[in-house]
C-alpha cells in the first residue's frame, strides 16, 4: 500500500518543525494508525537516529536501562514512547546536561501527559504537539483555515460543494489513513474492528490496569451508542455491569488513547442554569459507525442516526484544525436546564466564541437557530458568529452575526 504522507500533506508538520528548532524535546501525540510514524520517518533523516518502542527487543533495552539507553543518543525520534514511559526522566537528564534544541522528537500513542509521574518530568523542556486522523482538508488539499476565517468574520463559502450522498461517504469513510484508502466500506469495517481489538488486547495494558478487560468492547460499544449525548455513568456502567466510577475510570482510558472525548460545558459567570454534564464525542466518525453499524444505506434511511455520526465527524473536523490554526481555541458544548443548547462552542484565547450547530438537513428553520441566538445573547460582545453547518450548498445569512453555512467548506475551497 502506498504511504499516505506520499498522498496527502500533513497541516501539523511546520509545527513540528517549528517546535524543534527551539525546543529540546517535542512530543507527537496521537493514536495508533493515525500517521504519526511516517511524519516523523521524515525528521529522521535530519540527522537524527529512528527508534521505534513497538520493536520487543529494543523495548526491552529501554526498559531495562532507561538511563544507559538513552546516554548513548545524541540527537533521535523515539517512536511510541508511552510503552516506555522511564525513557522521559531518562531524557530529562540528558537535556538538563544539553539544551541544544531538536534533541529528541518523541511520539506517542497515548496522552502521556495524562500519566502518572509523567507529567512534571518534562515541564519547559518539551512541547507537546497532537497529531489526529486525516482531517478533510488534508485530503482535498485545500487550506484548512475555517476556525481562523469564522473569527476573523469571513464566513466560509465553496465552489464545490458536497452534500448528500457525498456527504454520507466521507462521514463514514472517517480519517485514518489506511482505512480511507481501502476500497470499499466492507473493507474499512473490516479494518476497523480489527482496529479496535487490538488496541484493546494490547495498548490498553501499556497505560492502565485493567481488572475486567473483556468488558472493555461491551463499554466501547455502549459508549458508541451515547455519542452526542450527555454522559450518566451509573446508566452506562449498567449498561455492562460496572460502578460508575469503573465506568468513568475506563472511559478515561479511552480518552488517553484518543478514541473519543469528554466535550465539557461553555460557561461564563452570566450563566446560572447552565447543565454541567459533559457530552461524549468520538475522535473518529468512520470508527463510530463501525461501532453503532452505521452503513451509507443505514444514514441516507435514518437522518437521526446519521446526525450523531455527522456531529463526530464535525467535532473532530474542528478538533483537527484546531492543531495547526494561527492561534488558539478550544472546543465546548452549550447547554441549559431548559434543554436550549449548542452543539460546539469554540472561544479562542481572548474569550470570544464561535457557536456551531450541526444539521444534518438539506434546509433550516428558525427552531435550528435558538440556541444560537441565546448563547449570543448571553455571550454579548464576545460572540463573535453563530454557524449552522447544513447538508446544503450555499452560504446564506440567517440572522443578526448567524449564518447558514454548508458542511463541505470545513475541506472545500
Amino acid at each position: 500500500m502506498v504511504e499516505e504522507a506520499q498522498i496527502y500533506p500533513r497541516y501539523i508538520r511546520p509545527r513540528i518543525e517549528e517546535a524543534l528548532a527551539d525546543t529540546p524535546v517535542v512530543l507527537l501525540n496521537g493514536p495508533r494508525q493515525a500517521g504519526k510514524t511516517t511524519l516523523v520517518r521524515q525528521f529522521a533523516a535530519d540527522g537524527r537516529k529512528f527508534i521505534t518502542l513497538d520493536d520487543e527487543l529494543t523495548l526491552l533495552a529501554a526498559r531495562q536501562d532507561p538511563v544507559g539507553f538513552i546516554r548513548r543518543i545524541d540527537r533521535a525520534v523515539i517512536d511510541e514512547v508511552q510503552r516506555a514511559p522511564a525513557l522521559l526522566l531518562a531524557i530529562k537528564k540528558s537535556v538538563d546536561e544539553d539544551r541544544r534544541p531538536g534533541r529528541f522528537l518523541l511520539t506517542g500513542s497515548a496522552n502521556l501527559m495524562a500519566l502518572p509521574t509523567v507529567a512534571d518530568s518534562l515541564a519547559g523542556r518539551m512541547e507537546t504537539l497532537t497529531m489526529l486522523p486525516l482531517a478533510g482538508c488534508e485530503m482535498q488539499a485545500s487550506q484548512g483555515k475555517w476556525i481562523d476565517a469564522v473569527f476573523d468574520g469571513r464566513i466560509p463559502a465553496t465552489k464545490h460543494p458536497a452534500a448528500g450522498e457525498k456527504l454520507i461517504e466521507r462521514v463514514l469513510r472517517g480519517g485514518y489513513p489506511e482505512a480511507a484508502l481501502r476500497a470499499t466500506s466492507r473493507r474499512r469495517t473490516a479494518w476497523a474492528k480489527q482496529y479496535v481489538e487490538s488496541l484493546i488486547q494490547r495498548d490498553v495494558r501499556d497505560i492502565a490496569s485493567i481488572d475486567k478487560l473483556g468488558q472493555l468492547p461491551r463499554l466501547l460499544g455502549s459508549l458508541a451508542h451515547m455519542a452526542g449525548q450527555l454522559c450518566n455513568f451509573a446508566q452506562l456502567g449498567g449498561q455492562v455491569g460496572l460502578d460508575s466510577k469503573t465506568a468513568n475510570k475506563y472511559l478515561t482510558v479511552f480518552e488517553q488513547m484518543f478514541l473519543l472525548r469528554r466535550v465539557e460545558p461553555w460557561f461564563s459567570n452570566r450563566l446560572s442554569r447552565i447543565v454541567k454534564t459533559p457530552k461524549i464525542q468520538f475522535i473518529d466518525s468512520g470508527l463510530l459507525s463501525t461501532l453503532i453499524g452505521l452503513t451509507e444505506a443505514c444514514a441516507d434511511r435514518d437522518r437521526q442516526q446519521f446526525g450523531r455520526a455527522l456531529e463526530s465527524f464535525i467535532y473532530s473536523e474542528l478538533l483537527k484544525q484546531a492543531t495547526w490554526a494561527d492561534r488558539d481555541y478550544a472546543v465546548f458544548m452549550y447547554r441549559d436546564k431548559d434543554q436550549i443548547e449548542v452543539d460546539f462552542v469554540i472561544e479562542n484565547s481572548a474569550g470570544k466564541i464561535v457557536g456551531v450547530e450541526v444539521k444534518a438537513a438539506a434546509s433550516i428553520n428558525t427552531g435550528d437557530l435558538a440556541g444560537l441566538k441565546k448563547l449570543a445573547a448571553l455571550a454579548g460582545k464576545k460572540f463573535v458568529n453563530g454557524i449552522v453547518l447544513y447538508d446544503g450548498n450555499d452560504t446564506l445569512s440567517v440572522g443578526e452575526r448567524v449564518w447558514a453555512v454548508p458542511i463541505s467548506t470545513l475541506w472545500s475551497d
